[in-house]
């Protein structure tokens, strides 16, 4: 097939709306398959296909720099990778990458002695597919069998199966629409799980009965708030099943006894308007993590008996945040963020506290897997931008940190050629927005250096300053890479999120721009030469100062891009809106948040002025971003922006939100990205 010489043009069709008296009109509307979930219209895939082809003619002259990068990036996975092994049970569980596979094997071997024992095998799960992604999955504590989910689409309706782990064979298909991870009985026979409905809202959980072909009874259903999603889990000391109904600000927690998982849940505290919670228990003693009387949290407690009558045990403080809690049987697990870095501090019951100490001025820090109900060697995860992801074990009785695990990069890194540092850059309302910033030392700031910069700002959700091995390959051929902890994050804690989101959501979008002119003005780069780069409701973002500041960009890549936003918000049959309307407003009901939305929503703000160098991902079976918003995006950017700087749409047509699954199959399209941002301003490819 010879390559298009020109790129597709979509068709303009009239379609208009209605609301709040404002009519809309959205000449694109025709992409939006109308049997959505179901992608068969002939005109859709052909338009999508044709996009899909002028990015292959665009990339051609590009194909020698990407198997460039692709090369470098495949050269630094480690072949034979694996993890740390975690006891639980009578068994030490890791899992491992053998030589050429894409996917993990997950294996165990008993305490006691004896041969490893394949608990699933990815690759073997994965043959046939082109899409593969394990979920959620668990080991009976009987340590017979393994329920475990997997999609083979990227649509994420997970298939769950219950496996006989020394046999190596299913026993039951479970359900073919969950999500999440499944959690067991205290005796083995039965099984927790989540349930989705035909709009994929997690909305049941259900019990399975092992052996049993009847409907699994319900356990909670969520019948109150359409925006409220249900999840499962289990407390530390393994005596409760968790069951979680939340939306982006509210949520509600109930407990059932995993010894008598089918007897009536224990509710812990109605939902209430703004209040989060989530809960741990140790014996008689329920651990809390609220909001409800500091933005940053506080943790209480409360009694198995009384689970709603919270008594503080550790305050709220405007320094430090408090990101999570494990209560172990010997002390209470706290992750915090202090100025927008991660500390893990230990508090034992006499109310005495160790701070984990970590040498770098800059990291990132977590609790890693510790599935035992106690934890005297507390597994942790720790990185920096310069230093390889480690795993360390902390002695909580010695009080000192032994290195597990350092990530290998076998075609070779040296730390001490590479530096990182934290900048603050003082945006137009007057507030300080961290930015961590990482080059080789021989990086020369000024006139013609070159910036690539990311960022997210939504859902609280904080970009940590870790370590990248994809990474060096901007970093090695002259570019610095940088992080904006814009607003919308919680990088600075959960008013850092608060004033990112709602009618403060344009904070993120003016943030960003503002750092990249701060890092301007402090010398690191000039005007035109800095990259940018985000997905999901970071291509939102993207989008926005792709308006806002068109000529700020070298070249921009949005990924997933969250771009029709008033369209989507308005939409309650698609899966996700009722529970982002707490995120960016309900323009169904509320003409002030329809009116903001539509003032910054990028689809409904593309107008006639140059853009800079542009590359749009979709996936054509993602459930988040559905494909037709960047499809839309990008026909409205080629019929309305002018110039003549390269603008392409890639959908992935066998995948969803997190594009091709294997660790090297997700390389090929990370080369793609880094190549179009190395790229020459030359060719005119409109």
């Amino acid at each position: 097939m010879s390559s298009p010489a020109k790129p597709p043009v979509a068709a303009m069709r009239a379609h208009s709306f209605t609301h709040h008296g404002v009519t809309i009109t959205d000449p694109y509307h025709w992409l939006k398959d109308p049997n959505y979930p179901v992608i068969a219209d002939t005109e859709v895939l052909a338009h999508v296909e044709a996009e899909n082809a002028w990015f292959e003619a665009c990339m051609a002259p590009l194909v020698p720099l990407r198997d460039e990068i692709l090369a470098e990036l495949k050269a630094r996975v480690q072949a034979d990778d694996a993890s740390v092994p975690a006891n639980d049970g009578g068994f030490s569980y890791w899992w491992q990458f053998r030589p050429g596979d894409q996917y993990r094997s997950w294996m165990r071997r008993a305490l006691d002695g004896g041969a490893e024992q394949t608990v699933l095998s990815e690759p073997e799960l994965a043959a046939g597919h082109d899409y593969f992604r394990l979920g959620g999955h668990c080991v009976s504590p009987d340590g017979r069998l393994v329920a475990y989910a997997t999609d083979t689409s990227g649509d994420e309706r997970f298939v769950l199966r219950i496996r006989d782990i020394a046999a190596g064979c299913d026993i039951a298909t479970v359900s073919s629409i969950t999500v999440g991870a499944p959690t067991w009985s205290a005796d083995s026979q039965s099984l927790a799980y989540v349930e989705v409905n035909e709009n994929w809202r997690r909305v049941k959980v259900r019990l399975h009965y092992i052996g049993q072909n009847d409907e699994d009874p319900v356990l909670y259903e969520e019948v109150r708030d359409k925006g409220f999603g249900v999840s499962v889990g289990k407390s530390q000391d393994r005596r409760w099943i968790i069951i979680t109904t939340s939306d982006h600000t509210s949520s509600e927690v109930r407990l059932v006894d995993a010894a008598q998982p089918a007897a009536p849940a224990l509710l812990v505290r109605e939902r209430a308007p703004g209040v989060l919670y989530d809960v741990d228990v140790r014996g008689p003693v329920l651990f809390v993590r609220s909001n409800d009387d500091h933005v940053n949290f506080r943790v209480a407690t409360a009694s198995i008996g009384a689970p709603g009558d919270w008594t503080t045990l550790i305050a709220g403080s405007d320094r430090d945040y408090i990101t999570g809690m494990t209560a172990f049987a010997s002390y209470l697990a706290l992750e915090t963020r202090r100025e927008g870095l991660d500390r893990i501090v230990l508090r034992r019951d006499d109310g005495t506290q160790t701070h984990v100490p970590f040498a770098e001025a800059s990291f990132t820090a977590s609790i890693g897997n510790n599935p035992e109900a106690d934890a005297p060697l507390l597994r942790l995860s720790y990185a920096s931008m310069v230093t390889p992801a480690t795993v360390f074990d902390y002695d909580v009785a010695a009080g000192t940190l032994v290195t597990r695990k350092v990530q290998q990069v076998p075609s070779g890194y040296d730390p001490t050629q590479y530096e990182t540092q934290r900048e603050w850059i003082t945006v137009r309302d007057g507030v300080k927005v961290p930015v961590s910033i990482v080059y080789r030392k021989d990086f020369v700031r000024g006139a013609g250096a070159r910036v690539h910069l990311y960022g997210y700002g939504a859902y609280g959700i904080a970009i940590e300053p870790g370590f990248s091995a994809n990474r060096l390959s901007l970093l090695d051929r002259g570019i610095a890479f940088a992080i904006a902890h814009v607003r919308g994050g919680d990088d600075l804690g959960y008013r850092w999120y608060l004033d990112g989101k709602l009618e403060k959501r344009t904070n993120s979008f003016t943030d960003f721009v503002d750092v990249a002119r701060g890092l301007i003005a402090a010398g690191w780069s000039a005007p035109g030469l800095i990259s940018a780069s985000g997905g999901s409701a970071g291509g939102e973002l993207m989008g926005a100062v792709m308006n806002s500041d068109p000529d700020l960009w070298y070249a921009v890549v949005a990924d997933v891009p969250f771009v029709d936003v008033l369209n989507t918000m308005l939409d309650d049959t698609l899966p996700l809106t009722p529970g982002e309307w707490p995120e960016w407003g309900n323009p169904i009901t509320d003409m002030a948040a329809f009116d903001l939305i539509r003032s910054y929503s990028p689809y409904d703000n593309v107008r006639a002025q140059a853009y800079p160098p542009t590359l749009v991902t979709a996936g054509l079976n993602d459930p988040r971003v559905t494909y037709w918003e960047p499809a839309k995006w990008v026909a409205k950017l080629r019929h309305v922006g002018t110039g003549t700087n390269p603008l392409l749409l890639k959908t992935n047509m066998g995948a969803g939100h997190g594009g091709k699954s294997g660790r090297f199959s997700a390389l090929e399209e990370l080369a793609e990205e880094y190549a179009f941002l190395l790229r020459p301003h030359d060719a005119s490819t409109r």
